[in-house]
Protein backbone atom coordinates (compact mmCIF):
# COMPACT_ATOMS: atom_id res chain seq x y z
CA UNK A 1 0.00 0.00 0.00
CA UNK A 2 2.44 2.00 0.70
CA UNK A 3 4.16 1.80 -2.52
CA UNK A 4 0.92 2.97 -4.23
CA UNK A 5 0.94 5.97 -2.46
CA UNK A 6 4.42 6.85 -2.82
CA UNK A 7 3.70 6.44 -6.83
CA UNK A 8 0.70 8.27 -6.47
CA UNK A 9 2.46 11.21 -4.35
CA UNK A 10 4.80 11.38 -7.44
CA UNK A 11 2.60 11.82 -9.45
CA UNK A 12 0.97 14.61 -8.07
CA UNK A 13 4.03 16.15 -7.58
CA UNK A 14 5.07 16.05 -11.15
CA UNK A 15 1.89 17.42 -12.34
CA UNK A 16 2.54 20.17 -10.00
CA UNK A 17 5.79 21.19 -10.60
CA UNK A 18 4.69 21.25 -14.68
CA UNK A 19 1.91 23.82 -13.79
CA UNK A 20 3.95 26.03 -11.94
CA UNK A 21 6.43 25.99 -14.67
CA UNK A 22 3.75 26.28 -17.41
CA UNK A 23 2.38 29.45 -15.14
CA UNK A 24 5.39 31.11 -14.53
CA UNK A 25 6.60 30.51 -18.36
CA UNK A 26 3.20 32.40 -19.32
CA UNK A 27 3.26 35.49 -16.86
CA UNK A 28 7.06 35.86 -18.16
CA UNK A 29 5.84 35.69 -21.84
CA UNK A 30 2.84 37.85 -21.13
CA UNK A 31 4.86 40.43 -18.47
CA UNK A 32 8.21 40.98 -19.92
CA UNK A 33 9.16 39.33 -23.00
CA UNK A 34 7.20 37.12 -26.49
CA UNK A 35 9.26 35.17 -28.20
CA UNK A 36 9.03 35.42 -31.91
CA UNK A 37 10.53 33.84 -35.33
CA UNK A 38 10.00 35.72 -38.48
CA UNK A 39 7.95 33.92 -41.16
CA UNK A 40 7.41 36.27 -44.02
CA UNK A 41 10.49 38.55 -45.74
CA UNK A 42 8.50 41.48 -45.97
CA UNK A 43 10.95 43.22 -43.21
CA UNK A 44 14.83 42.49 -45.27
CA UNK A 45 17.17 43.19 -44.88
CA UNK A 46 16.37 44.35 -41.30
CA UNK A 47 15.17 40.77 -40.32
CA UNK A 48 15.57 37.64 -42.29
CA UNK A 49 13.59 34.67 -42.62
CA UNK A 50 14.18 32.39 -39.49
CA UNK A 51 15.24 34.92 -37.21
CA UNK A 52 14.21 34.05 -33.71
CA UNK A 53 14.06 37.32 -31.55
CA UNK A 54 12.60 38.08 -27.80
CA UNK A 55 9.86 40.96 -28.04
CA UNK A 56 10.38 43.67 -25.16
CA UNK A 57 6.75 43.79 -23.67
CA UNK A 58 7.38 46.17 -21.06
CA UNK A 59 8.60 48.84 -23.12
CA UNK A 60 5.02 50.04 -24.05
CA UNK A 61 3.24 49.09 -21.19
CA UNK A 62 -0.05 46.06 -21.58
CA UNK A 63 -3.02 45.13 -23.07
CA UNK A 64 -5.76 42.59 -23.78
CA UNK A 65 -2.96 41.84 -26.79
CA UNK A 66 -0.06 41.41 -24.16
CA UNK A 67 -1.86 37.86 -23.16
CA UNK A 68 -0.62 35.47 -25.27
CA UNK A 69 -2.45 33.41 -28.10
CA UNK A 70 -1.14 29.69 -27.94
CA UNK A 71 -2.22 27.59 -31.00
CA UNK A 72 -1.40 24.56 -31.85
CA UNK A 73 -3.23 22.72 -34.68
CA UNK A 74 -1.83 19.36 -33.89
CA UNK A 75 -3.17 18.96 -30.65
CA UNK A 76 -6.45 21.19 -30.60
CA UNK A 77 -5.10 24.20 -28.84
CA UNK A 78 -6.03 27.54 -29.82
CA UNK A 79 -6.29 29.67 -27.07
CA UNK A 80 -6.79 33.78 -28.51
CA UNK A 81 -5.29 36.51 -26.25
CA UNK A 82 -8.78 37.72 -26.64
CA UNK A 83 -9.80 34.55 -25.05
CA UNK A 84 -7.94 35.26 -21.67
CA UNK A 85 -8.00 38.90 -21.69
CA UNK A 86 -10.56 40.41 -24.01
CA UNK A 87 -12.56 41.98 -21.07
CA UNK A 88 -10.24 44.32 -21.82
CA UNK A 89 -10.45 45.16 -25.08
CA UNK A 90 -12.28 48.38 -26.56
CA UNK A 91 -10.83 51.51 -24.86
CA UNK A 92 -7.54 51.61 -26.98
CA UNK A 93 -6.02 52.11 -23.39
CA UNK A 94 -2.83 50.66 -21.69
CA UNK A 95 -1.64 49.92 -18.21
CA UNK A 96 2.06 51.73 -17.91
CA UNK A 97 1.88 52.80 -21.08
CA UNK A 98 4.72 54.25 -22.88
CA UNK A 99 4.65 55.76 -26.59
CA UNK A 100 6.37 54.76 -29.23
CA UNK A 101 8.73 56.20 -31.28
CA UNK A 102 8.78 56.83 -35.07
CA UNK A 103 10.74 54.13 -36.47
CA UNK A 104 10.09 51.39 -34.16
CA UNK A 105 10.15 47.73 -35.32
CA UNK A 106 6.62 46.60 -33.77
CA UNK A 107 5.35 43.31 -33.19
CA UNK A 108 1.63 43.96 -33.06
CA UNK A 109 -1.94 41.95 -33.49
CA UNK A 110 -3.61 42.74 -36.65
CA UNK A 111 -7.07 44.59 -35.81
CA UNK A 112 -9.49 42.03 -37.56
CA UNK A 113 -7.75 38.65 -38.05
CA UNK A 114 -5.62 39.05 -34.63
CA UNK A 115 -2.43 37.65 -36.02
CA UNK A 116 0.80 38.92 -35.02
CA UNK A 117 2.80 40.89 -37.28
CA UNK A 118 5.87 42.39 -37.16
CA UNK A 119 6.77 46.44 -39.05
CA UNK A 120 8.36 49.55 -38.55
CA UNK A 121 6.28 52.68 -37.31
CA UNK A 122 6.47 55.01 -39.80
CA UNK A 123 3.47 57.09 -39.50
CA UNK A 124 2.11 58.77 -35.87
CA UNK A 125 -1.40 59.40 -34.41
CA UNK A 126 -2.09 62.61 -36.63
CA UNK A 127 0.63 62.59 -39.74
CA UNK A 128 -0.33 62.23 -43.03
CA UNK A 129 1.45 59.30 -45.22
CA UNK A 130 1.81 59.02 -48.43
CA UNK A 131 4.35 57.07 -50.95
CA UNK A 132 4.48 59.32 -54.13
CA UNK A 133 6.89 57.34 -57.05
CA UNK A 134 8.39 55.00 -54.15
CA UNK A 135 9.55 57.77 -52.11
CA UNK A 136 7.73 57.84 -48.93
CA UNK A 137 6.55 61.51 -47.65
CA UNK A 138 5.49 62.02 -43.90
CA UNK A 139 3.73 65.25 -42.99
CA UNK A 140 4.07 66.48 -47.10
CA UNK A 141 7.75 66.34 -46.90
CA UNK A 142 9.73 63.59 -48.66
CA UNK A 143 12.34 61.27 -46.53
CA UNK A 144 15.48 61.54 -46.57
CA UNK A 145 16.75 58.29 -49.17
CA UNK A 146 19.99 57.41 -50.21
CA UNK A 147 21.34 54.62 -53.18
CA UNK A 148 23.34 51.81 -51.30
CA UNK A 149 23.58 48.79 -53.50
CA UNK A 150 22.27 45.50 -53.53
CA UNK A 151 20.51 43.32 -51.75
CA UNK A 152 21.73 40.15 -52.78
CA UNK A 153 20.34 36.58 -51.56
CA UNK A 154 20.56 32.71 -53.71
CA UNK A 155 16.90 31.58 -54.58
CA UNK A 156 16.35 29.26 -52.72
CA UNK A 157 12.95 28.20 -50.66
CA UNK A 158 12.85 29.69 -47.34
CA UNK A 159 11.63 28.76 -44.16
CA UNK A 160 9.21 26.59 -42.93
CA UNK A 161 6.67 27.65 -45.68
CA UNK A 162 9.35 27.26 -48.30
CA UNK A 163 8.73 30.68 -49.81
CA UNK A 164 10.83 31.86 -52.41
CA UNK A 165 12.15 35.54 -52.79
CA UNK A 166 10.72 38.15 -55.28
CA UNK A 167 13.93 38.97 -57.55
CA UNK A 168 14.88 42.66 -59.44
CA UNK A 169 16.56 41.41 -61.81
CA UNK A 170 14.27 38.99 -63.49
CA UNK A 171 13.24 35.19 -63.43
CA UNK A 172 16.18 33.41 -61.71
CA UNK A 173 16.48 29.77 -61.59
CA UNK A 174 17.43 27.80 -58.53
CA UNK A 175 20.37 28.99 -56.70
CA UNK A 176 20.61 31.64 -58.94
CA UNK A 177 21.27 35.38 -57.18
CA UNK A 178 18.86 36.76 -56.92
CA UNK A 179 18.89 41.00 -56.63
CA UNK A 180 17.13 43.78 -54.90
CA UNK A 181 17.74 47.69 -55.14
CA UNK A 182 18.85 48.79 -51.53
CA UNK A 183 18.46 52.34 -50.59
CA UNK A 184 19.30 53.87 -47.11
CA UNK A 185 15.73 55.64 -45.61
CA UNK A 186 15.97 58.10 -42.98
CA UNK A 187 13.08 59.21 -40.92
CA UNK A 188 12.09 63.17 -39.67
CA UNK A 189 13.70 62.07 -36.15
CA UNK A 190 17.00 60.70 -37.75
CA UNK A 191 16.44 56.97 -37.51
CA UNK A 192 18.06 55.38 -40.55
CA UNK A 193 17.28 51.86 -42.13
CA UNK A 194 17.85 49.96 -45.49
CA UNK A 195 14.71 49.20 -47.40
CA UNK A 196 14.49 47.18 -50.92
CA UNK A 197 12.98 47.92 -54.06
CA UNK A 198 11.98 44.90 -56.40
CA UNK A 199 9.97 46.55 -59.05
CA UNK A 200 7.59 49.26 -59.87
CA UNK A 201 4.10 48.36 -58.99
CA UNK A 202 0.84 49.82 -56.92
CA UNK A 203 1.80 50.62 -53.53
CA UNK A 204 4.80 53.23 -54.81
CA UNK A 205 1.73 55.25 -55.99
CA UNK A 206 -0.43 55.84 -52.69
CA UNK A 207 -2.89 58.08 -52.02
CA UNK A 208 -3.02 60.24 -48.80
CA UNK A 209 -3.17 58.48 -45.42
CA UNK A 210 -4.18 60.95 -42.50
CA UNK A 211 -3.65 58.57 -39.37
CA UNK A 212 -5.92 59.23 -36.58
CA UNK A 213 -6.15 59.90 -32.87
CA UNK A 214 -4.86 56.49 -30.67
CA UNK A 215 -3.52 55.26 -34.26
CA UNK A 216 -0.62 53.90 -36.21
CA UNK A 217 0.53 53.58 -39.37
CA UNK A 218 3.43 50.63 -40.34
CA UNK A 219 5.22 49.49 -43.40
CA UNK A 220 7.73 46.42 -44.04
CA UNK A 221 11.40 47.31 -44.85
CA UNK A 222 11.09 44.92 -48.28
CA UNK A 223 8.47 47.62 -49.61
CA UNK A 224 7.33 45.73 -52.65
CA UNK A 225 6.50 42.68 -50.58
CA UNK A 226 5.10 43.61 -47.34
CA UNK A 227 1.27 43.63 -46.77
CA UNK A 228 1.32 47.10 -44.20
CA UNK A 229 -1.05 49.68 -43.70
CA UNK A 230 -0.88 50.93 -47.02
CA UNK A 231 -3.75 48.55 -47.84
CA UNK A 232 -7.03 48.30 -45.90
CA UNK A 233 -7.76 45.47 -43.69
CA UNK A 234 -10.49 44.45 -45.54
CA UNK A 235 -8.26 43.81 -48.86
CA UNK A 236 -5.89 41.44 -46.84
CA UNK A 237 -3.19 44.40 -44.88
CA UNK A 238 -3.09 46.17 -41.76
CA UNK A 239 -4.85 49.16 -42.04
CA UNK A 240 -4.56 51.49 -39.17
CA UNK A 241 -3.22 50.01 -35.83
CA UNK A 242 -4.84 51.20 -32.87
CA UNK A 243 -2.52 51.67 -29.63
CA UNK A 244 -4.25 48.85 -27.86
CA UNK A 245 -2.99 46.33 -30.60
CA UNK A 246 0.56 46.96 -29.69
CA UNK A 247 2.55 43.82 -28.73
CA UNK A 248 6.17 45.08 -27.87
CA UNK A 249 9.38 46.18 -29.51
CA UNK A 250 11.92 43.87 -31.27
CA UNK A 251 15.41 45.14 -29.81
CA UNK A 252 17.75 42.15 -30.97
CA UNK A 253 17.74 38.44 -32.89
CA UNK A 254 18.78 36.08 -30.63
CA UNK A 255 20.04 33.33 -33.45
CA UNK A 256 18.73 32.62 -37.14
CA UNK A 257 18.48 29.82 -39.06
CA UNK A 258 18.37 29.24 -43.05
CA UNK A 259 16.89 26.33 -42.61
CA UNK A 260 13.02 24.90 -42.57
CA UNK A 261 13.30 24.62 -38.52
CA UNK A 262 15.07 26.45 -36.21
CA UNK A 263 15.95 23.68 -34.72
CA UNK A 264 18.97 22.83 -37.61
CA UNK A 265 21.28 24.31 -35.73
CA UNK A 266 23.57 23.57 -38.87
CA UNK A 267 22.19 26.30 -40.50
CA UNK A 268 22.00 29.00 -38.13
CA UNK A 269 23.56 31.85 -39.46
CA UNK A 270 26.88 33.28 -37.72
CA UNK A 271 26.71 36.86 -38.00
CA UNK A 272 23.42 37.14 -36.69
CA UNK A 273 23.51 35.85 -32.92
CA UNK A 274 22.66 38.63 -30.80
CA UNK A 275 22.16 41.32 -33.26
CA UNK A 276 20.56 44.56 -32.76
CA UNK A 277 17.15 45.22 -34.58
CA UNK A 278 17.83 48.82 -36.30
Amino acid sequence: MAAKEKTGNAIVETIKTIAWALLIAGAFRTLFFQPFWIPSGSMKETLLIGDFLFVNKMVYGYSYASCPTLKIPAVGLNVDAEDICGVFDGDNTRLFGGEPERGDVVVFRHPVSGHDYIKRLIGLSGDTVQVKAGVLHINGEPVGLQDAGQFEEIMTPQGPQGLRPRCENGPVGAGGQCDKSRQIETLPNGVEYAVLNISDQQSDRTGIYSVPEGHFFFMGDNRDNSADSRLAQQAGGVGFVPYENLIGRADRIMFSSAGRSMLYFWTWRSDRFFKAVK
